[in-house]
């Protein structure tokens, strides 16, 4: 069918519940009115967001802000009474959304293998890793057991509170690193990574999230890997979207993954090219196992991507 020009009134309905809050804090009624928003923005519907009217538009630019703040002080709070514990990492499970981490990290990790020749002394960052870094942690034990962990974040109390959860795992300590940086101030460092994870809340206008994409581009190794989580249908209320073909100039779209499930982000697997065209747009490359998926989708684009569904990826 059409993709829709309008918003759920429902979701309308819910931003105006959550604007009048006194608090995004932590709370019954803000966990209530947020939990209701992402049950409203799961269920699969065909949005195309650059369509939507310019009211729709400021609305959910407004809703991804709130929904963000929301999201920081609620990590701020689980981090603080994570910190009490004396090894933290071992009670995460008291994160209300841990076992979405847990899935979200998995196809993350799954999607990169396939491109990926895992090397034990990966070096990867994660940028906008923010006060209670569960990628990371679930990457770095379940997945990268070998890799080192760069965590960026512009906030200096969110990396505070993230250093508090490692101290009592000696290995954890010794291969996460904390630091406080914007990323666009970022250059000589970014050579060093092989995989670059960009937290879906980094960049929340779509302008911003360009400029620290084309910044990426620019200065990560040739060959290395960008991890993006973007949004796909009404997820695109909760979360800043990332067009593979328009935005990711300078990279490779090696693969587009759109969850169904709880879990909310859209991940994209992209790779900086070696040599010449990585000016122009995102190039578009079908993977080597597109045997294995049943066809192609087209987009809106013309371009074309490959749909993978869970079940279909190695475990």
């Amino acid at each position: 069918g059409q993709p829709r020009r309008d918003a759920n009134p429902k979701i309308s309905e819910i931003y105006g519940d959550i604007s009048n809050l006194p608090s995004l804090s932590p709370s019954k009624e803000v966990d209530m009115l947020f939990t209701e928003l992402v049950l409203t923005c799961i269920p699969p519907v065909s949005i195309d967001v650059s369509k939507l009217s310019k009211e729709v538009q400021d609305m959910r630019c407004k809703l991804i802000k709130l929904c963000g703040e929301a999201e920081g002080l609620m990590e701020s709070h689980y981090s603080d009474m994570l910190a009490c514990y004396d090894n933290p990492l071992d009670h995460f499970d008291l994160f209300p959304y841990y076992s979405n981490y847990l899935k979200l990290s998995q196809l993350e990790y799954t999607l990169l293998a396939r491109y990926v020749p895992s090397s034990p002394s990966t070096q990867v960052a994660f940028v906008g890793s923010g006060p209670l870094p569960l990628s990371s942690f679930v990457l770095a034990a379940r997945h990268m057991q070998e890799a080192q962990l760069h965590n960026y974040d512009l906030d200096a109390a969110a990396n505070a509170r993230a250093r508090l959860l490692v101290r009592g795992d000696p290995d954890m300590a010794a291969r996460m690193e904390f630091h406080t940086a914007d990323i666009l101030g970022v250059t000589h460092a970014l050579r060093g990574y092989d995989v670059v994870f960009l937290a879906a809340l980094v960049g929340i206008s779509h302008d911003d999230k360009v400029r620290v994409i084309e910044h990426l581009a620019h200065h990560m190794a040739p060959g290395a890997v960008l991890v993006a989580r973007s949004a796909h249908g009404a997820r695109a209320f909760l979360y800043p979207v990332v067009d593979p073909a328009a935005d990711l100039r300078g990279f490779e779209v090696l693969t587009v993954h759109h969850p169904t499930d709880e879990v909310i982000n859209s991940v994209i697997i992209a790779r900086k090219p070696h040599g010449g065209h990585a000016a122009g747009a995102a190039v578009m490359r079908p993977c080597k196992c597109c045997e294995m998926i049943q066809g192609f989708h087209h987009f809106g684009q013309g371009s074309i991507m490959e749909e993978i569904t869970l079940e279909e990826l190695p475990s």
